[in-house]
């Protein structure tokens, strides 16, 4: 079930108050679940019931995304702002070192959580932070395009155009290698999602300088990459194995960016392996 929740989080003017949207569903050990720049929790739609039948399974929506408003002034958007708050909202809604899977740049902030140690184990899925420079900037550059679309693009258009494989296709193609197989629906609200973040620009910029160079040791991770990622090409994930060495990297075959609609029984496979 759709929830909010309201928690204190440290800054340079004292406490401020973060208010993040989740769903949650399922039982067993806490499974939190992290989506992308743009996206909104409803991303994980097509694997939260294979995982809720092992795991209390937590989707959130991030500071300025889906139905969470941005963070409150005083705070950036940057890592150690988003470890204390998803640390802050875990305690909130009563979990302790919940199993942890992202994407993009989710991906990147629970690799974060676990080199903090605030997790049990980390499940990352194209995450973000092992690029290039150049891969950055190529990679910036259709978010941008995408978000600057998904705000010119009228509703009425975006309803026709997901009537149809072929419409779906002109909307999700840079992230799903297979958006025919997307909802209608969903596809409608991710777009909204996309042009109506008001995170968006702020997390942006404060990803320009990220660049993952650590090790997260003392936790089972796992490093799963599409083989149709248009966006975070694939060869970042054999740098990502390099960074964190004990690290189990996935080849998901005929997967794009988001794999979760490309093949939800591969995925909710590879977080749950990767969670045990």
């Amino acid at each position: 079930m759709s929830a909010t929740v309201s928690f204190k989080v440290p800054t340079p003017h004292g406490p401020r108050t973060v208010t993040l949207s989740y769903a949650r569903v399922g039982s067993g050990e806490p499974l939190l679940l992290l989506h992308g720049i743009g996206h909104h929790r409803q991303a994980w739609d097509p694997v939260v019931h294979l995982l809720a039948a092992e795991r209390d399974v937590i989707a959130v929506d991030l500071p300025g995304f889906g139905d969470s408003p941005a963070l409150p002034d005083g705070l950036r958007h940057d890592l150690p702002t988003m470890n204390a708050a998803l640390g802050a909202l875990c305690e909130a809604v009563g979990i302790e070192r919940p199993h942890v899977a992202g994407n993009s740049l989710g991906g990147l902030l629970a690799l974060e959580l676990g080199r903090e140690k605030l997790v049990r184990s980390v499940t990352a899925l194209s995450p973000a932070g092992f690029w290039s420079q150049a891969e950055r900037r190529y990679a910036f550059g259709v978010l941008q395009a995408m978000r600057a679309i998904a705000r010119r693009t009228p509703l009425p258009l975006v309803e026709r155009l997901s009537r149809s494989a072929a419409g779906r296709t002109v909307l999700t193609s840079t992230i799903y290698a297979r958006p025919g197989r997307r909802p209608p629906e969903a596809v409608v609200a991710e777009t909204l999602a996309l042009a109506q973040a008001t995170g968006f620009e702020e997390t942006l910029r404060a990803g320009i300088d990220v660049l993952f160079t650590d090790d997260v040791s003392g936790i089972p991770v796992t490093v799963a990459w599409g083989t149709q990622d248009r966006l975070l090409v694939r060869r970042q994930g054999v740098r990502a194995k390099q960074i964190i060495p004990h690290a189990r990297l996935v080849r998901l075959p005929g997967c794009g960016h988001v794999p979760m609609n490309d093949d939800p029984a591969l995925v909710a496979r590879v977080i749950l392996d990767g969670s045990r």
